[in-house]
């Protein structure tokens, strides 16, 4: 059995951390809880600002939902301008250029998104086709039809120049 003396007498072999390596510990601990708080303010950050793209996208949407609803074309080509739900000051307006192809128009829509919150305004340009026949001129249309058959009988070689 264990004397009472043993028992109080310090384990031989037992060290104690030195001043030094707590520093060194207490270091590293400190730089990887910097590097830690600085991603997670990096990540906030991140979804801050995707939320705001989110809301810019969707007042374009809504202005290219517009644009798409419009029956005619000389209104379509003025444009419109809105408020958004937040705030913010939508403007829209679009040109408009036909094609050798009946009904189908080249696009080139152009959104302004202005926040109050921002000084700068944010500009959107997009170019695409769409085919609208309320827009055509029926005289212009037979015409761009009958080059149309034209080319397919060429092209089918029913027709000869």
């Amino acid at each position: 059995m264990h004397s009472p003396r043993s028992f109080f007498r310090p384990f031989r072999g037992a060290r104690a951390f030195t001043i030094l390596e707590v520093l060194v510990a207490l270091a590293i601990f400190a730089m990887a809880a910097i590097a830690l708080g600085a991603a997670y303010v990096n990540v906030l950050t991140s979804y801050a600002m995707l939320n705001r793209v989110a809301e810019r996208d969707e007042d374009v949407r809504f202005a290219r939902t517009a644009f798409l609803a419009e029956s005619e074309r000389e209104k379509a080509e003025e444009g419109a301008e809105f408020e958004s739900s937040q705030g913010r000051r939508v403007r829209w307006s679009a040109q408009i250029e036909p094609t050798n192809v009946a009904d189908l128009f080249t696009v080139t829509f152009t959104c302004e998104v202005t926040d109050p919150a921002d000084a700068r305004s944010r500009v959107l340009t997009q170019t695409f086709r769409l085919l609208r026949p309320t827009w055509s001129d029926a005289g212009e249309r037979e015409t761009l039809r009958a080059e149309a058959r034209t080319r397919i009988l060429e092209y089918q070689g029913q027709l000869q120049r």
